[in-house]
């Protein structure tokens, strides 16, 4: 990395630790940038940006002391040092610090870097999608396109003597797009990314990405109202992992399930799903969007499995949360940037697959539901509740899906729907988003696949 050439780290640790403390880390990053967004049938943001900073940690106590700093010449990070060492009160002489261990990862393969692409090339895939969206029929009213790529090469050395770098490259490229019909309005949204370059758009061309978006605005006009009350729902694996990530993910964050604020906190061991559920967290998987080689404390990224036949098996621990549990990080602690300091993260979440064909899951329906995308959606961590949206969902009647229903909510319990799922089938399909958590947000994937809740209460048209 090419900003620690001229920096000696091993007087800093020292420095940080000089009044006593359990560990410090130095966390360096820069990052590049680019987005264009187009609004308005016209490009109304190009924005490039570099940046570059530290932040130097001290744990002491299971307490944590985090400042940060755009200062990288050897005083600034020696002031830096100073700064935090004054958190820790027990004068201890610094313990000697070496580095033994040093690892060196390029990422995941990039086929066509993004910071190698031209400028006008990516405005001229935004303005395809645009066009595509707009043309699509007359009662599109909006249309928003967003690019965006990124380049972070980071750097984590710590009082144990690691050394970590890494490089992540991402892009993320979305449509959104509103219709109208009298008073009714309705949105179709459509992302795509991940650790990826510009060859996402060779399976996945921008055109492809405005029509889907654009036909599931104009498709939902058309919906009646749903109705509303208990029924039988089929989560469709294109709906992504919407509901895996709020109902049971966020719980299985070391941090809340340590300060009691998790509904399955003090609950390893124990039966928490379906016999048929097992759920994963996998940092792994090749160019998804929550991959990584090293998470932000320069632990290598691991496939924790969390829940395996409905039994709850781990938690997603960082170095501080599994130092207070005596445990070994998951790899799952992650920061936005080097503003934040690192806390536990989902990375790619996922249900995994079953052994049941997912029409013979649709079949199965008399009446029911049938949800082919999942919105925005709240979870109370504590007690596990949560509400989503469906922003595009299907009637299935007598087995067979028919027509298209709006204004959807799906209201339940995480810990009673996950032992209430009766049928997983042998799919899987991935969604991505940004997670966020403490003021920090980070990219996130997270997959299921169909999944059959015998009763569910849905929220909808009550009238008769």
């Amino acid at each position: 990395m090419e900003l620690l050439k001229c920096i000696d780290p091993l007087p800093i640790l020292k420095k940080a630790l000089k009044n006593g403390g359990d560990f410090a880390d130095i966390y360096f990053e820069e990052t590049v940038n680019t987005s264009v967004i187009c609004e308005e049938n016209r490009i109304e943001k190009i924005i490039a940006g570099i940046d570059k900073g530290c932040g130097i940690r001290v744990i002491f106590n299971h307490k944590t002391a985090y400042a940060y700093t755009n200062d990288l010449s050897q005083k600034g990070l020696a002031a830096l040092a100073e700064t935090v060492s004054h958190a820790v009160k027990n004068h201890e002489t610094g313990k000697d610090i070496s580095v033994i261990n040093k690892s060196i990862s390029n990422g995941f393969f990039i086929k066509i870097p993004p910071d190698k692409t031209l400028l006008p090339e990516k405005v001229d895939i935004v303005n395809r999608a645009n066009k595509i969206a707009w043309g699509m029929d007359k009662r599109i009213r909006q249309v928003k396109v967003i690019y965006g790529d990124g380049t972070r090469e980071m750097a984590v050395i710590n009082s144990e003597g690691e050394w970590v770098e890494d490089r992540r490259t991402s892009l993320l490229f979305a449509v959104s797009a509103v219709a109208q019909e009298g008073e009714i309005l309705q949105t179709g949204y459509e992302p795509i990314g991940g650790i990826s370059g510009m060859e996402i758009f060779d399976e996945l061309p921008p055109e492809k990405i405005a029509e889907t978006a654009g036909k599931r605005a104009i498709t939902m006009l058309k919906a009646r109202r749903a109705p509303g009350g208990k029924m039988s729902v089929v989560l469709s694996s294109e709906a992504g992992g919407t509901m895996i990530h709020e109902a049971i993910g966020h719980g299985l964050e070391a941090d809340l399930a340590q300060q009691g604020l998790s509904v399955y906190s003090n609950k390893i061991g124990e039966k928490v799903a379906s016999d048929l559920i097992t759920v994963i967290d996998d940092a792994t998987i090749p160019n998804k969007r929550g991959s990584y080689f090293f998470d932000d404390e320069g632990t290598r990224g691991q496939k924790t499995v969390l829940v395996e036949n409905g039994i709850l098996k781990n938690y997603m621990y960082d170095r501080l949360t599994a130092m207070k549990d005596k445990k070994q990080s998951t790899g799952n602690g992650r920061r936005e940037s080097y503003h934040h300091r690192p806390i536990p993260r989902m990375t790619n979440t996922y249900i995994a697959a079953g052994k049941t064909d997912p029409e013979d899951i649709i079949s199965s329906v008399e009446n029911g539901l049938l949800v082919k995308k999942m919105g925005g959606g709240q979870v109370n961590t504590v007690n596990g509740d949560f509400v989503f949206e469906v922003t595009e969902g299907y009637l299935i009647e007598n087995g067979k899906v028919t027509e298209p229903i709006r204004g959807a909510t799906l209201t339940g319990s995480g810990p009673s729907t996950l032992r209430d799922i009766d049928m997983v089938g042998s799919d899987l399909g991935f969604g991505i988003g940004t997670c966020g958590k403490d003021t920090q947000g980070v990219p996130v994937s997270d997959a299921q696949p169909t999944l059959r809740i015998p009763e569910i209460v849905i929220g909808g048209d009550v009238s008769k």
